[in-house]
């Protein structure tokens, strides 16, 4: 019997409608539950092109183009043991000097350094603290006494080039070669004649961002000389991998100049048959040698970076992360090493090391930059530290 069309039909009796379908059926899914599975794909696609203009942001805006660099082998040097002669420095001038990157004392013994706040100040052996010259710079580097040795200091300024520096006040020395402006002066020695031999770290790069040449690992320093005769300066040397610390030898026959990222120091030669030949003077260090000074004896002092920081290693073989880290500055400190330990070591004259003296843990001196030797003690200068460290050879 049909019922009446008029007629309410009890919930469980109610007739689907035709265009009815199965509860299990796709189409009849809860709304949330469509809208859920159709988001899937889109949100896939997203972050896949997220992803990719991420990477495309790295590629095209990192400042480097970086090569692939190999981290030192185990050497006679690294089997050295380790130990904590550098936290047995006196602290000279604790609270004056804001990162003294390079020392040098007189003959009267007068310690002179450049720091972060521009200042050139003076330490006397009495004790007593000097501002003495003011550079209106933050940028100052290595550092050397003139060879009368009365106070005249040549200081290289990475961003304004050589310096001139006496009680008469600043002068400029040199700021270009070849008609291009000197980018980053580093570390500078005098030789008898009044020739200045001075190292130009990365003609790419600059002091603030420095570790992005040892990221790209590609060769943009130099070794220059400047003749205070003629006033003109000249390139002896090109590709280098940040050149850093110069020295003569005893007899100033030849010169030595570190390749930071390269682990090695090479041997520049003035005089004789094989002057303007080049050859490496010590190599596979166990850190990126900056700064070096001859001793009394004739050996060499070289101040050894941790370029990597332990376990991140594997960064500078990899392009892909280079670029990733070089583009975020907070990646570049985490990668960086400097700030964790210091090194020195002692090299004699024929490319053999001597001694090593570290702070393994950092515990009163990182990011040594220098080392002078003088009357039995080494001065030593750091760019995180705000003293200049004495330490005693005599009990070394």
């Amino acid at each position: 019997m049909q019922a009446p069309a008029d007629q309410d039909f009890p919930p469980s009796q109610t007739p689907l409608k035709q265009d009815s379908k199965p509860s299990g059926s796709k189409d009849y899914l809860p709304a949330h539950v469509r809208t859920s599975n159709g988001c899937v794909p889109a949100c896939s696609s997203f972050l896949l092109a997220c992803l990719l203009a991420f990477s495309l942001q790295i590629l095209l805006f990192s400042p480097i183009t970086p090569g692939t660099l190999e981290l030192p082998r185990a050497s006679s040097a690294s089997s050295l043991p380790t130990n904590n002669q550098l936290q047995r420095v006196n602290k000279l001038g604790e609270g004056f000097a804001k990162n003294p990157e390079d020392v040098c004392v007189n003959k009267e013994g007068i310690i002179y350094t450049a720091t972060r706040d521009g200042w050139i100040k003076r330490l006397h052996r009495n004790g007593s603290l000097e501002n003495w010259k003011m550079t209106n710079s933050d940028t100052l580097l290595g550092i050397t006494i003139t060879k009368e040795g009365e106070g005249d200091l040549i200081v290289c300024d990475s961003e304004k080039g050589l310096l001139s520096v006496s009680e008469d006040g600043v002068t400029v020395l040199a700021s270009h070669v070849n008609g291009s402006k000197i980018k980053f002066a580093d570390d500078v020695i005098e030789a008898w004649d009044g020739s200045l031999y001075f190292s130009v770290a990365s003609t790419k790069f600059g002091l603030h961002n420095w570790y992005l040449d040892v990221l790209e690992a590609k060769p943009h320093g130099q070794l220059l000389k400047y003749d205070p005769s003629s006033g003109e300066t000249s390139i002896l040397l090109d590709d280098l991998g940040f050149a850093n610390g110069v020295a003569l030898s005893r007899d100033q026959d030849y010169l030595v100049v570190c390749e930071t990222w390269r682990f090695r120091c090479l041997k520049y030669w003035l005089k004789g048959e094989t002057k303007g030949k080049t050859e490496i003077f010590v190599e596979n260090l166990p850190g990126g040698p900056d700064n070096i000074n001859l001793a009394p004896d004739g050996s060499f002092w070289i101040a050894l970076l941790q370029l990597a920081s332990n376990g991140l290693e594997f960064v500078h073989t990899s392009k892909a992360s280079k670029h990733l880290i070089a583009t975020f500055p907070r990646l570049v400190e985490l990668v960086n090493g400097v700030y964790r330990k210091a090194a020195v070591v002692n090299v004699a004259a024929d490319g053999k090391i001597i001694r090593k003296f570290d702070d393994p843990n950092g515990k009163v001196m990182t990011f040594v930059t220098s080392a002078f030797e003088f009357e039995d003690h080494l001065y030593l200068g750091s760019l995180n530290s705000n003293f200049v460290g004495k330490l005693p050879l005599k009990d070394a």
